[in-house]
């Protein structure tokens, strides 16, 4: 008996050392990266030489849905949302802001005309007050509007007659184009609307791209010609292929617009992961399946404009599309999208989307806000990448997990954004070509508890806090000063963490 005890003794002291091994196995992959733990340093050096593209003036945009828009501006005319204006300015320094006001409402909204009965798939009324505040709003900006009209009602007595509003309410100086319809290959597969339990399709099963080429040339004949079209509003890879016939037939358009998604999570049960969503595949994978419609474009000769994107299809996943992990995946999605040649990118947000930028809500006589992580990606890129500036090469190699963009604007300034995507830290030594030797550059990090952090989210050591009624950054500012060692900048980046580095012209 003694013996036997004996044995389960050892044997349970073997397996209480086995598991305190697997323990500490676990424990040293999961213990977040340190200086100790850290690779090599990642040697780069800027190009001095002939840029690429360069990035055209709003090329950064937002789009929002009608009734969303309405939400964010306020119904005062005469004091639209500041809040939300500033906002937007953050994103478009010195420039004039491109906003799609459509989505999927822009098949749900209608202008009342004399004489005609509201369509029973109007689920939303284009006001005077609505018109009157967005002009507010416009002028504000300087902004040029891209503007849905309403395509899946099937009549162009509808449709002109708002294109018709617009022009009139806003001036062609703020249209940048009207859009007519949104993403029509699924008008025959999401319902429009119910009428007695019964879901009412839009068009009918027989619904296919000629279909829809005809019914938009017929309706696009009754807009008036004074404002510039944006079409075809498409969605679906499979549509996208027919965008040189659709110009071809449609030569009046002026805009090339497309949307595009990564991921999609339109079931509840598809859940979504911070590597999928930081994936070469949601950010190259995606620019690079766009260059053939910016060929077809610039065959064409007019731009090719990104007018719905974000990281999540159907309003985004929670704890995901909300998470700091998007502000990283938007940063680098946008410079991807630059270097594919498209020519402008509009971010859709609304009050109650999971991938919102920013939620307001008016109080007293003013407006709050929140604003979320991902809007914090889309202001390091508005930063770095001013109108202007040209796309740089950039030698050397880089890790899996790092991304690397640089821009030189037209005053020589030179701007590098290092994204570090993973759990280890990264050390980079960049050297930039054409620049003196000693001069000092300026270091401005995005940081975060955790890559799926939903607040805590700082850029050069400021943020927005948990609500703001400014718009601007607060706090003490953290932008150090970099010296060079022998001719080449130190920058250490933790795990999933971003940063911009800026050497101004001599």
């Amino acid at each position: 008996m003694k013996i036997h005890h004996a044995r389960l003794s050892i044997l349970a002291l073997a397996a209480l050392l086995i598991s305190l091994a697997i323990a500490f196995t676990a424990s040293v992959v999961l213990k977040p990266a340190t200086a100790e733990t850290q690779a090599a340093p990642t040697i780069l050096t800027v190009s001095a030489g002939p840029g690429g593209r360069r990035i055209p003036d709003g090329f950064l945009g937002l789009s929002i849905e009608l009734p969303g828009f309405a939400q964010y501006a306020g119904d005062n005319p005469a004091a639209p949302n500041a809040l939300l204006i500033q906002l937007i300015k953050n994103l478009t320094p010195n420039q004039r802001p491109v906003l799609r006001l459509g989505g999927d409402s822009t098949d749900w909204s209608w202008t009342p005309l004399p004489g005609m009965k509201r369509p029973p798939g109007i689920r939303y009324t284009l006001t005077n007050d609505w018109i009157a505040t967005t002009r507010a709003v416009a002028k504000a900006l300087n902004g040029r509007l891209i503007l849905g009209v309403n395509l899946e009602a099937d009549n162009a007595k509808l449709a002109a007659g708002e294109a018709q509003v617009y022009i009139t309410g806003f001036g062609l100086d703020h249209i940048y184009a009207l859009e007519l319809g949104n993403e029509p290959e699924l008008y025959d597969g999401f319902p429009w609307y119910e009428l007695n339990g019964h879901k009412v399709l839009g068009r009918p099963k027989t619904w296919n791209y000629s279909a829809f080429e005809s019914d938009f040339g017929q309706i696009a004949r009754a807009l008036p010609r004074s404002a510039p079209l944006a079409a075809p509003s498409i969605g679906s890879p499979e549509w996208s292929a027919n965008l040189g016939a659709f110009l071809k037939s449609e030569p009046r358009t002026a805009i090339a617009t497309l949307h595009r998604y990564p991921l999609k999570r339109c079931r509840a049960s598809n859940h979504l992961t911070v590597g999928q969503l930081l994936s070469t595949s949601s950010t190259t994978g995606l620019a690079n399946a766009v260059i053939p419609y910016v060929r077809t474009a610039q065959s064409h000769h007019i731009p090719l404009r990104i007018d719905e994107m974000n990281s999540i299809s159907c309003g985004g996943q929670p704890g995901l599309s909300d998470s700091y992990a998007s502000a990283l995946w938007a940063a680098d999605a946008l410079y991807e999208m630059a270097r594919v040649g498209v020519d402008g990118v509009n971010i859709h947000t609304g009050p109650n989307l999971t991938n919102a930028l920013f939620y307001v809500n008016h109080f007293g006589r003013g407006w709050r806000g929140a604003v979320r992580p991902v809007y914090y990606g889309l202001l390091m890129f508005a930063q770095a990448a001013p109108a202007g500036s040209q796309i740089q090469q950039v030698a050397g190699k880089i890790p899996a997990a790092l991304r690397v963009w640089a821009t030189r604007a037209t005053d020589g300034t030179v701007r590098v954004v290092l994204i570090n995507n993973g759990q280890s830290v990264q050390t980079v030594k960049l050297k930039t070509m054409g620049t003196q030797a000693n001069e000092q550059a300026v270091l401005e990090q995005l940081r975060a508890p955790s890559a799926t952090a939903l607040s805590g989210i700082t850029l050069g050591g400021q943020s927005f806090g948990a609500l703001t009624t400014t718009g601007l950054l607060d706090g003490p500012q953290n932008t150090p000063a970099l010296t060079p060692q022998g001719g080449f900048y130190t920058v250490t980046l933790p795990p999933w963490s971003a940063a911009l580095v800026t050497v101004a012209h001599p």
